[in-house]
């Protein structure tokens, strides 16, 4: 029995020293991991797997570590990548490749950053063309970096900036007429009629006008216009006479009263089709009819095609509208990591004795014996023996200690707003039986998802931010439940966990914590002896069960295409009045002081009396500019007797002060958008222009059209009483901080002398990353 006790104990020894010696190797690895260089570790770790490629424990731990070094590597190469230090990326991604020279993430990394670098070299040569005016030349640059890169922050402002300088060199066609309507005319009336002024503007441009015989001619009308094309007093009477106009040809006018069944009946109307390639034909439908109220739209789905049907002016204004609303809508993809870690460790040491012991009649001879069937007669007990069941005596001797790692790298492309959906597992079939009376038993089966169910649903900014709603769910079976009519059920374990998160394209979040820690201990021995110390272990058997389960999300959205607003979206679109939608503004070109004034009575709408006569005695003189008035006309009063006679109700003058400058614009942009600054010029009298400097730092703005770094010189207008202009910067990428923007010297003309002004105000800007 002793000797049996001391080859135990010698078992067990020597099964301790070997679980010792398998975990020596992954235990000085763990360790140079937490005291050391991890790269440094991660080489040493490198060579000792290929020492002992079949360590399996050992190769997992190693790619472990080395997808985590990755990963971190990587998001600090793509942080120093945005915040505009390429070296310090570009070494993150070397260092990277150092260790894993086939990842492609590093390797893609690295080819952006050339890419990247090379796209500011044409951007900057694409600035230089723009401040030459080579619009062409810096929109062909710009074009191909935003085909490579359409994200490019820097090439976006650009092709604003490039847009807005050919708009101002190619402004849309003026709304007035040509010809014979663009003759500048000077008229002077008080309480005339309408007939007259029409008659007026007929000799003085030599254009025929043509009335309705519901217009009013005898309507009052007081007029006084100095230099001031025919086009332009015709809109102004037009816009409040209650009359409409109509071209008929180059020199011949229709006026018609502005009622809604003269309107009907001379507007015309035209048609117009548009085929959408992005937006849905029901939002526009309801765009239009919304917004420019228009009531004759056709649409059909399957082409994608909307027909209207409006005047020209609301034909145009709706496509202005479709122009903005037709846009592609953003696209993300989603890099998604799961990545479930499983670490059990089971040790089952001692000795298995036997939990019963017999006493009865046993068949046969020898040691291995049967037990006999039958009865025991307790009064003859010669034939009975003690016994226990075969094998007497068990030890065990198990250790293990296994790591899992089950990665799951899908990635999955998303229009804006749209859920997606990740399904990694079984589906488990469901047998469900139902018994009708008379009729038997029918079996149906459903289908249980068990595994990883993953739905997000992104959200596209147009700062490239991109918002994401995510839900996750990690389940497993438990145990199978058997149910009634042999039916079956399982028992399923779940973790799930749902957040909305906002993250910067190329950010990766991790969510990790979804834990399942299991214990689990069970001894068992005689009784007493084996829960004595030390001599208690050779009479009892133990075993220690640890299961750790941890599961880890990483979420990377990669924006593929975000919205490209369109020129007409950034810029203000007149849509005319709420009586005429879509007409052109009433706006006239600068004139003098006290040159312009229109009253009347505005009816022109006659009763069905007859037309009174006309009489053209005694009205104001009318002075055309590009010809003498006529003596001959009966009842033209000179022109000085008629400014005399007016000189008495004229307005007094503007009065002129000193002139006063003023500088101001945002107080905080990002880093890569415009500043535009605005100058105002105020003082009253006839400002014709000057100049403006304007002080700035070069290291972190830049200004289009400098000859000087650090001073820009700014134009300014024309104009009466008071002018405006405007100054663009450009903050450079990756700066930070508040820069000043500040006025230095200005010199303004007006009534033909030079002057000096002091400009005020300033702007300070912060800029954001």
């Amino acid at each position: 029995m002793i000797s049996l006790l001391r080859f135990l104990s010698l078992l067990v020894l020597v099964g301790l020293l070997g679980a010792c010696a398998s975990n020596r190797a992954l235990e000085s690895a763990r360790s140079d991991f937490s005291d050391g260089d991890p790269v440094a570790a991660l080489a040493r770790l490198s060579q000792q797997v290929a020492q002992d490629p079949d360590n399996r424990e050992l190769r997992t731990y190693y790619l472990n570590q080395r997808e985590r070094l990755v990963l971190k590597g990587l998001a600090g190469a793509e942080r120093m990548a945005r915040a505009g230090q390429t070296e310090e990326a570009g070494r993150l991604y070397d260092e990277i490749l150092g260790f894993a020279p086939d990842e492609p993430r590093a390797l893609r990394g690295k080819a952006a950053l050339k890419a990247r670098a090379r796209h500011a070299a044409m951007l900057d040569t694409a600035e230089v063309d723009l401040a030459r005016k080579d619009t062409d030349a810096a929109m062909a640059a710009v074009r191909q970096v935003l085909t490579e890169d359409p994200l490019d922050n820097r090439a976006r402002t650009l092709q604003r900036r490039i847009e807005a300088a050919l708009a101002a060199a190619n402004p849309p066609p003026a709304h007035e007429l040509k010809g014979p309507f663009s003759r500048p005319v000077t008229l002077e009336f008080r309480d005339a009629p309408l007939r007259t002024v029409f008659e007026a503007l007929s000799r003085a441009a030599g254009i025929n006008f043509v009335f309705d015989r519901d217009v009013r001619p005898e309507a009052k009308v007081t007029l006084f216009v100095r230099d001031t094309t025919v086009d332009e007093v015709l809109r102004l009477l037009t816009a409040t006479q209650k009359i409409e106009s109509k071209l008929l040809n180059a020199n011949s006018v229709l006026i018609y009263p502005a009622t809604p069944a003269k309107t009907k009946e001379y507007r015309e109307l035209v048609t117009r089709t548009f085929y959408l390639a992005n937006a849905d034909v029901k939002q526009a439908q309801s765009l239009i009819r919304q917004l420019v109220k228009i009531r004759d739209v056709f649409i059909d789905e399957k082409l994608k095609l909307l027909v209207v049907k409006d005047t020209p002016e609301a034909v145009a204004l709706a496509e202005q509208l479709i122009k903005s609303l037709d846009v592609a809508e953003p696209e993300v993809m989603l890099e998604v990591e799961v990545l479930e870690v499983s670490r059990n460790k089971v040790r089952e040491l001692g000795l298995d004795l036997p939990d019963q012991i017999g006493y009865g009649a046993l068949d046969g001879s020898g040691v291995a014996r049967a037990l006999a069937d039958g009865v025991v007669d307790l009064r003859s007990r010669g034939g009975l023996r003690p016994y226990i069941a075969n094998p007497a005596v068990l030890l065990n001797l198990r250790q293990e200690d296994s790591d899992t790692s089950l990665l799951a790298n899908p990635r999955i492309r998303v229009k804006n707003n749209e859920e997606a959906k990740i399904h990694i597992g079984d589906k488990l079939p469901v047998f469900t039986t139902t018994a009708t009376a008379n009729v038997g038993v029918s079996a149906s089966v459903s289908y249980l998802d068990v595994g990883l169910k993953l739905d997000v649903k992104p959200v596209v900014m147009l700062d490239d931010d991109v918002e994401i709603k995510v839900d996750l769910e990690v389940s497993n079976i438990v145990k199978e439940v058997t149910g009634p009519s042999a039916s079956l059920a399982y028992q399923v374990g779940t973790r799930t966990a749902g957040t909305v998160l906002r993250l910067h394209d190329g950010e990766t979040q991790i969510l990790a914590g979804l834990l399942q820690d299991e214990e689990r201990s069970v001894g068992n021995g005689l009784p007493g002896v084996s829960d004595l110390p030390v001599i208690g272990r050779l009479f009892s058997s133990k075993k220690d069960t640890n299961n750790r389960t941890e599961i880890v999300l990483l979420i990377t959205p990669r924006v593929i295409r975000n919205v490209a607003p369109p020129q007409v979206a950034r810029a203000l679109v007149p849509a005319g009045t709420e009586a005429d939608v879509g007409a052109a503004p009433l706006t006239l070109h600068p004139t003098a002081a006290n040159s312009l004034g229109l009253s009347g009575d505005r009816s022109p709408v006659s009763s069905g009396a007859a037309l009174s006569r006309i009489f053209r005695a005694g009205q104001r003189a009318l002075r055309a500019t590009d010809r003498d008035p006529d003596p001959s006309e009966p009842g033209d009063a000179p022109a000085d007797e008629a400014a005399a006679s007016d000189g008495d109700s004229a307005e007094p003058p503007v009065p002129v002060g000193p002139l006063s400058i003023r500088v101001s614009g945002p107080s905080q942009v990002r880093a890569g958008d415009n500043v535009d600054v605005s100058i105002q010029v105020s003082g009253g009298g006839d400002i014709e222009g000057g100049k403006l400097g304007l002080r700035y730092d070069p290291g972190r703005i830049e200004a289009p059209g400098a000859r000087i770094p650090g001073l820009l010189e700014v134009d300014l207008p024309s104009g009466q009483d008071d002018v405006t202009a405007t100054a663009t910067f450009l903050t450079k990428p990756g700066t930070i901080g508040t820069v000043a923007i500040t006025p230095v010297s200005a010199t303004v003309q007006r009534g033909g002398k030079t002057e000096q002004v002091a400009a005020g105000g300033g702007v300070n800007v912060s800029i954001a990353p």
